[in-house]
C-alpha cells in the first residue's frame, strides 16, 4: 500500500510538472509577440500620411498664388498617401481592428474626409486655371489697348485721357480683388467695367475687340477668385488631419492595453517558473526520502531474517550478527553519500537558478515600460492641441524619437528575460539529470550523445556566470580543435561545474593580483580528450594532495567536501580519470580531467 501511494504521489506530481511546463510554453509564445513592431509602424505610416496631406496643402496654396503653374504636385502627395494609407490598412487589418465601431468610425471618417477633399481639390484645379489664365492675360489686353491709343493723334490722347485713367484704374481693381478679395473691391470693378462699357462707345472701332476681351477677363476674375477662395477655406476645413490623430489615439490606446497585457504575462511567467523549480525540489526530496524508505524495509526485512536464522542457528547469531551490522552499515554510507552528492551538485546549479531569478526580478522591477507613463502623461496634458504640441513644442518633438528608443529598449529588454529563463530551464534540466546521474552511480551503463566540448564549458561558464562576475574573475579560453565526441553530458557538465566553482572560491580572497581561470581542451596522443581547469588561487599543500578527492575532505569553512570527490567518481564511471597539481600554496591549482577519446564517426 506505501509503494502505491508513493507511485501515486510521483505520478501526480509528474502530471503537475508537465502542466506547468505546457502553461511555461505557452505563456513564452505570448509574451514573445511582436505587436510593438506593428504599432510603432502604423504609427509611423499616419505621421508620413500627415506630413503628405500638409505638403499637399503647401501646393495648393503655391496653386493659389501662381507661385506655380504645374499642377503635377496636386497629384503627387494624394497618390502617396492612398499609397501609405493601403500598407497602413493592410497592416491593421490584420490584427482585427475592423471589428471595433469605434476603429470603423475613425476609419471610415478618413476615407470619406479624403474623398471630399479630393473632390474639392478637381473643382479648385478647374477654377483656379480659368483664373491664373484671366489674371496671367490682363497685361496682354491692356497692351492691345495701348497699342491703340499709341496709334491716335495727341488731340485725341488728350480727349480719350480719362478713359485711359479708368481703364488703369479696372485694371489695377482686378489684380488687387485677386491678392484680397472683398466686397468693396467687387463693386470697384463692377463700377469699372460699367464705366468702360460707356467709354467705349466714345472710342473709335479698333478698340472694340481689345476693350471686350478686356472686360471679359476682369468679368471672370470677379466670378472666379471668391469660387476659388471659397473651395481653399473649404479644403482647409476638411478634418483629415483630426481623423489621423484620432487613429494614431486609438493605436495608442491598443497598444497600452496589449502592453498590460505583455506585463501580466511576464508576471504569469515568472510565477510559473517558481512554481516548477518547488515542485522539482519537492520531487528531489521525494527521491531522497524514497532512498530512505528503501533503506528502511530492507533494514526490516534484514532483521526479519536475521531472527530466524537466530533461531536455527543459534551457534552463529553472534558472526550473521556482525555481517548484517557491517553490511547495514555499508549500505546506509553508499546512500549517504549519494544522497549529499546529489544536494551538493543540485546546489551548485541552483545557484545559477537563482541568480536568473533574481535577474529577472530586477529587470522587472526596473523596466522601461515606465518610460511609456511618462510619455502618456504628456500626451495626456494635450488631449485638443496634441498636434501642435509634437509639431511645435519641444518636448512634443523629442516625444516620436523617445518612443521609438523606448520601444527598442523594451524589446531588448523583454529578449534579456527570455534568454535569462532559456538559462533557467537549461539549469532546471541540468539538477533533473544530475540526480538520474547520481542514481546510475550504482552499476548502471553511463548515457552517451554527441557532443561538442566547447558548447559544453560554455554551458559550465554560463551556470556559474554570476558567481564568476560577482568575484572578478577573468576567464581565458584555450580550445583547440575537437571534433564532435560521444559522452556522458551530465557526468561532464557536473564535473566542469564543479571545477569551476572550486576554482573561483580558491581564488576569492586574491587581492593583489588579477583573478584570472584558463579552460583548456586539448586532445593527448589521439586518444585521449583532455580538459583542464587551472587558476591562480590559493594553491594546495602538499600534505592535502593524496586526500584532496577524498570523501568529506574541504580546506573551506563552509566547504562539505562532496564536490570533488563525486567528480572522481564521474570520471571513473566514464573510464577515465581526474587529476589535481599544485607547486604549492599561493601558487594556484591545475585539475585534468582526461578520458576516453571516442568519435562520432567511430562510434557510427
Amino acid at each position: 500500500m506505501i509503494n502505491i501511494s508513493r507511485r501515486r504521489s510521483l505520478l501526480l506530481l509528474t502530471l503537475v510538472a508537465l502542466v506547468l511546463a505546457s502553461i511555461l510554453l505557452f505563456l513564452y509564445f505570448k509574451s514573445s509577440s511582436d505587436q510593438t513592431m506593428t504599432y510603432t509602424e502604423s504609427r509611423d505610416l499616419i505621421r508620413q500620411i500627415k506630413q503628405q496631406n500638409s505638403l499637399w496643402e503647401n501646393e495648393i496654396l503655391k496653386a493659389r498664388v501662381a507661385l506655380t503653374h504645374n499642377y503635377d504636385p496636386l497629384v503627387s502627395p494624394m497618390t502617396e498617401m492612398n499609397r501609405l494609407w493601403a500598407r497602413f490598412d493592410a497592416i491593421e487589418a490584420g490584427h482585427g481592428r475592423n471589428d471595433s465601431a469605434q476603429w470603423n468610425d475613425a476609419h471610415e471618417g478618413f476615407l470619406q474626409a479624403m474623398q471630399e477633399k479630393i473632390r474639392l481639390v478637381e473643382q479648385f484645379k478647374s477654377h483656379n486655371a480659368l483664373l491664373r489664365n484671366s489674371l496671367a492675360f490682363l497685361p496682354t489686353a491692356e497692351d492691345d489697348i495701348q497699342e491703340q491709343l499709341a496709334n491716335l493723334s495727341d488731340l485725341d490722347k488728350l480727349q480719350l485721357q480719362n478713359i485711359t485713367t479708368d481703364t488703369y484704374d479696372l485694371l489695377l481693381s482686378a489684380l488687387e480683388f485677386a491678392q484680397l478679395t472683398s466686397d468693396d473691391r467687387a463693386a470697384d470693378i463692377e463700377v469699372g467695367l460699367n464705366k468702360l462699357k460707356v467709354n467705349a462707345q466714345r472710342l473709335p472701332p479698333a478698340f472694340e475687340t481689345p476693350i471686350k476681351i478686356m472686360s471679359n477677363h476682369i468679368s471672370l476674375i470677379a466670378r472666379e477668385q471668391p469660387l476659388v477662395n471659397q473651395l481653399l477655406e473649404s479644403i482647409e476645413n476638411i478634418p483629415v488631419a483630426e481623423r489621423l490623430d484620432t487613429l494614431t489615439t486609438l493605436l495608442d490606446r491598443d497598444q497600452q492595453r496589449a502592453d498590460r497585457i505583455d506585463r501580466q504575462y511576464h508576471f504569469y511567467l515568472l510565477l510559473f517558473s517558481v512554481l516548477l523549480m518547488l515542485s522539482l525540489v519537492w520531487l528531489a526530496i521525494r527521491l531522497i526520502g524514497s532512498f530512505a524508505e528503501i533503506n528502511r524495509v530492507n533494514t526490516a526485512l534484514q532483521t526479519a531474517n536475521d531472527a530466524l536464522e537466530q533461531r536455527v542457528e543459534e551457534r552463529t547469531r553472534e558472526l550473521r550478527d556482525a555481517q548484517s551490522e557491517l553490511l547495514d552499515a555499508a549500505r546506509q554510507a553508499g546512500m549517504a553519500e549519494i544522497a549529499t552528492n546529489v544536494l551538493h551538485n543540485v546546489g551548485n546549479v541552483l545557484n545559477s537558478v537563482n541568480i536568473s531569478s533574481d535577474l529577472i526580478t530586477r529587470k522587472l522591477r526596473n523596466s522601461k515600460t515606465q518610460g511609456l507613463g511618462k510619455a502618456m502623461q504628456l500626451i495626456n496634458e494635450h488631449p485638443h492641441d496634441l498636434g501642435a504640441f509634437l509639431c511645435e513644442d519641444p518636448k512634443g518633438k523629442l516625444l516620436p524619437g523617445y518612443l521609438n528608443q523606448l520601444v527598442g529598449a523594451i524589446a531588448q529588454e523583454q529578449q534579456e528575460m527570455v534568454d535569462e529563463l532559456n538559462q533557467m530551464n537549461k539549469s532546471v534540466d541540468h539538477i533533473k539529470d544530475i540526480v538520474a546521474t547520481q542514481q546510475s552511480y550504482a552499476g548502471a551503463n553511463s548515457m552517451t550523445e554527441p557532443l561538442f566540448i566547447n558548447e559544453l564549458l560554455e554551458d559550465a561558464l554560463r551556470m556559474n556566470a554570476g558567481a564568476l562576475t560577482r568575484h572578478h574573475v577573468t576567464v581565458v579560453r584555450e580550445y583547440a580543435e575537437v571534433p564532435q565526441v560521444m559522452g556522458d553530458k551530465h557526468r561532464l557538465l557536473l564535473i566542469l561545474i564543479n571545477l569551476i566553482s572550486n576554482a573561483k572560491y580558491a581564488m576569492s580572497d586574491l587581492s593583489n593580483r588579477p583573478r584570472t581561470m584558463t579552460l583548456a581542451v586539448k586532445i593527448v596522443d589521439d586518444s585521449f580528450l583532455e580538459i583542464s581547469v587551472k587558476d591562480d588561487g590559493e594553491g594546495i599543500a602538499p600534505e592535502n594532495m593524496t586526500r584532496i578527492f577524498a570523501h568529506g575532505f574541504t580546506t573551506r569553512k563552509e566547504g562539505h567536501g562532496f564536490g570533488l570527490h563525486s567528480c572522481a567518481l564521474a570520471a571513473i564511471e566514464m573510464n577515465g580519470h581526474l587529476t589535481a597539481h599544485s607547486d604549492g600554496p599561493g601558487k594556484g591549482a591545475l585539475f585534468t580531467l582526461q578520458i576516453p577519446l571516442i568519435s562520432v564517426t567511430e562510434n557510427a
